[in-house]
């Protein structure tokens, strides 16, 4: 499985747009669409709202990929 490490720089993202910001998307409608197919899942469930805000510490997946939301370094 591929990780990917998301610094996140404000409350929170929403889902949709986390997923074009790690680049599994081209555009935040993209991302509306594979989160309405089922493929994404957030804290190992599945998650069917589009703009649900993700937090730092919060595990996304999306088939192979992993993205692990963090906070700020420093």
């Amino acid at each position: 499985m591929r990780r990917i490490d998301f610094e996140l720089d404000r409350e929170y993202v929403e889902l949709n747009q986390l997923l074009k910001l790690v680049g599994l998307c081209d555009s935040g409608g993209a991302g509306k669409a594979l989160v309405a197919s089922g493929a994404v899942s957030v804290d190992g469930v599945v998650e069917w709202r589009k703009t649900c805000k993700i937090r730092a510490s919060q595990r996304i997946t999306v088939d192979d990929v992993e993205i692990r939301v963090r906070e700020p370094a420093g």
